[in-house]
């Protein structure tokens, strides 16, 4: 994105799309919506469903429907049957006949952090815009889990709002999004806004297994929520200071500094792969240049 773009604000030209995972109609969005108006002209698609940890989606093999909808201060809103990324796809590419020129996703009611930003449909709608070279943003929250009573999104709607008018003003690398967390605490207590890399999520995912009354498996995955590593310098870290973590986040996931080291690796062509079946286990052993490759797994199961 081109620096200059602050003159689309001033004369009431720029266009933003904002869009989430937790469905039209969730308060988020709504608080998100209401701060944008006051930068641009706003349009509004988002799913009709909540699509949260969705991750990356696009919806190919079925077609996509879009019906209008009211939200709750009475503004009008579009709701499709789409992932948050099919939204944003369905918006750039002709549904909105206005040209986008922010896209911004948001209010996730919890925060996006490390890893996270694999799982996040917020995070991922986001992505999916700076694909198509549109400047992205995405914004969470870091409200308490499973918390009691009704989240306050306005101040992270206006961290939001200082987010998007920097953007505005000195532009936005192609093919880089931004992922803004705001801390959960009184607007007066937060002490500025950090630019962060990822921090260290660590999940604490259990898988659990049960029958139907049929006597057929099935699976529940549960466990505490995420913790993370607060280092200073990193998105968890800044949250934990009661600081804005704004993380730039690019789509160029190439881990560059292997690829020396990878240059000097032999590449042997596989000669054979066999199978040897027995009644209780499938040993499966890879051969390379006729010698036994250092992986053998032998699988344990009914064949």
């Amino acid at each position: 994105m081109e620096k200059g773009y602050a003159h689309l604000m001033a004369n009431g030209s720029l266009h933003i799309l904002v869009t989430n995972d937790d469905g039209v109609a969730a308060p988020g969005l709504l608080a998100l919506a209401q701060e944008m108006r006051k930068i641009g002209d706003v349009s509004i698609l988002a799913p009709e469903r909540n699509w949260s940890t969705s991750g990356h989606v696009r919806t190919l093999d079925r077609p996509l429907r879009v019906r209008e909808v009211s939200l709750a201060d009475g503004t009008s809103a579009w709701a499709s049957d789409g992932a948050p990324s099919d939204c944003v796809s369905m918006a750039i590419c002709g549904f909105l006949e206005k040209k986008i020129d922010l896209v911004i996703s948001g209010i996730n009611p919890y925060a996006n952090l490390g890893h996270d930003v694999t799982y996040s449909g917020t995070v991922t709608a986001a992505m999916e815009a700076a694909i198509w070279g549109i400047p992205a943003v995405a914004v969470s929250v870091d409200s308490p889990n499973n918390h009691l009573g009704v989240v306050d999104y306005a101040p992270a709607a206006r961290m939001a709002a200082q987010v998007v008018k920097a953007v505005l003003r000195y532009g936005l690398s192609a093919n880089v999004l931004l992922n803004v967390n705001v801390p959960y605490i009184p607007e007066d207590e937060m002490k500025g806004i950090l630019v962060t890399r990822q921090g260290l999520r660590v999940y604490h995912d259990k898988l659990e297994r049960r029958e139907d009354p049929r006597g057929k498996p099935y699976f529940w995955t549960f466990g505490d929520a995420p913790s993370g590593v607060p280092e200073r310098g990193t998105d968890i870290g800044a949250l934990a200071e009661g600081y804005v973590s704004v993380t730039p986040i690019q789509l160029d996931l190439t881990a560059y500094r292997v690829i020396p080291d990878m240059n000097t690796w032999e590449w042997k062509p596989l000669q054979c792969v066999e199978v040897f079946p027995t009644s209780q286990h499938v040993r499966r052993e890879i051969y390379v240049d006729d010698d036994l490759f250092a992986r053998r797994a032998a699988y344990s199961g009914e064949q």
